[in-house]
């Protein structure tokens, strides 16, 4: 696959309409160049459409499927610009921008994820015939984009305590899969009558009719999906089910590998979606717990490194004759003024918290067992491990990422809405 390819994958998440691009600077036959559409105070030329068209069939093609029909393709390329204009004069009005800083640091690290240097990234794109100054101009409207939608799609999402209570205590919260899933999307026209839900309606009932005779998913999708990935053949990539819009999860909820659900309504018209593969998610995150106490004997200017060593030792030695001296000693001799009031009761102690060289003991030593002396940086040490656990991410970590999870569902549930929205209110002239 070229490394274009690689480019638009990387950065497709980051947009809502990645692989159509309008560039706004004329080219030098700018004088023979004509207006096509006005989208507000912007315009769209011929000469940027005919790219576009161009750059779509490419697309197409690459992923193997039929082409549309010619005034399809040109529809869904035409919406998609329009689109991305509005966008990104969005984008401007509201002073987002991107620095030339952020951007080498994005082109970087695609480069990389295609395992080269910056300069042969660069030498591949322009070997291909790709021009790496546009490219370069794309990737900086795409995160443009992105930032767009993530301010204000944020803005509309609210998260209260009980729905993070009751994400902890469903089923969603302990399954973690992701899902590979393409989505057709067949909008309800404005106003949305019951005239119109039942023209889009009856279209997907039509169209999943289709699929089930054997049409292809991803020539469906291009040209009959009204979703901004409708170039792509539908492709949503993978997704955690946690973070997918509920409509979606329970479209999805009882289809096998290959699948593909019956029509389902959402706010903005009816998606079909074809579950392609499942895998595990990241597992939930655990982590091993000591609970320690322990006795420092620290170097000082009245106790010679040597001098600490002996006391270490001789302390060892009573305590195998009477364990249950650690407290007393503990508060009479251990120079860790955070634990010796407490007898050298440490608590519960997890990976990375201690040391190295006290973690490596710890980790070693039996329950209900000493340790025989030994030195970190801070001194020489005693310590009885009293007991062990494994445990979840405290309820905190889980609350924060309940808040992370929900709040990415509702991102993906809005969007369709917001998309939508900023189309309806906007002025599109056709020429």
């Amino acid at each position: 696959m070229q490394i274009i390819n690689s480019v638009k994958k990387s950065v497709k998440s980051a947009l809502i309409c990645a692989c159509l691009i309008v560039t706004p600077q004329i080219s030098t036959a700018a004088k023979l160049d004509r207006i096509i559409a006005i989208v507000n105070d912007e315009v769209i030329l011929e000469s940027n459409f005919i790219e576009n068209y161009k750059r779509a069939i490419k697309q197409v093609q690459q992923q193997g499927a039929k082409l549309p029909e010619k005034s399809v393709l040109q529809n869904q390329v035409i919406e998609q610009m329009i689109t991305r204009t509005i966008m990104l004069k969005m984008a401007s009005d509201q002073g987002i921008k991107v620095t030339d800083r952020q951007l080498n640091a994005a082109i970087t690290n695609i480069a990389q994820e295609n395992g080269m240097s910056l300069s042969r990234f660069r030498n591949v794109l322009n070997a291909q015939g790709q021009d790496y100054v546009k490219t370069r101009e794309r990737i900086r409207e795409d995160m443009l984009i992105r930032q767009l939608q993530e301010s204000n799609i944020s803005q509309r999402i609210q998260i209260s305590d009980r729905e993070i209570k009751s994400f902890l205590r469903s089923q969603a919260s302990r399954g973690n899969a992701d899902v590979l899933i393409s989505d057709i999307l067949i909008s309800i026209e404005s106003p949305m009558t019951p005239k119109n839900i039942k023209v889009a309606k009856d279209k997907a009932e039509s169209l999943y009719q289709k699929l089930r005779s054997g049409a292809k998913f991803s020539n469906i999708a291009i040209s009959e999906s009204n979703a901004a990935n409708a170039l792509n053949g539908g492709d949503m990539g993978w997704r955690k089910i946690a973070e997918l819009p509920t409509s979606m999860v329970n479209a999805i909820s009882t289809l096998s590998k290959g699948q593909i659900s019956k029509p389902t309504r959402t706010p903005t018209g009816f998606h079909i979606i074809k579950l392609r593969d499942t895998r595990n998610g990241e597992k939930q995150i655990t982590v091993a717990k000591t609970k320690v106490r322990h006795i420092l004997i620290a170097p000082s200017e009245v106790m010679t490194k040597s001098q600490a060593k002996r006391t270490a030792s001789q302390l060892y030695q009573q305590l195998l004759r009477k364990r249950e001296d650690f407290e007393v000693l503990a508060e009479e001799h251990s120079n860790d003024p955070g634990s010796s009031s407490q007898g050298g009761d440490l608590g519960w102690a997890q990976s990375g918290q201690m040391v190295p060289e006290f973690e490596q003991v710890m980790n070693k030593t039996p329950i209900d067992q000493l340790s025989l002396p030994f030195e970190s940086r801070f001194g020489w040490h005693i310590l009885e491990v009293l007991d062990r656990k494994s445990e979840n991410v405290n309820n905190l970590a889980q609350e924060n990422q309940a808040r992370n999870v929900i709040g990415k569902r509702k991102f993906n549930e809005e969007m369709d809405t917001w998309m939508r929205e900023i189309r309806a209110n906007a002025y599109v002239e056709f020429k």
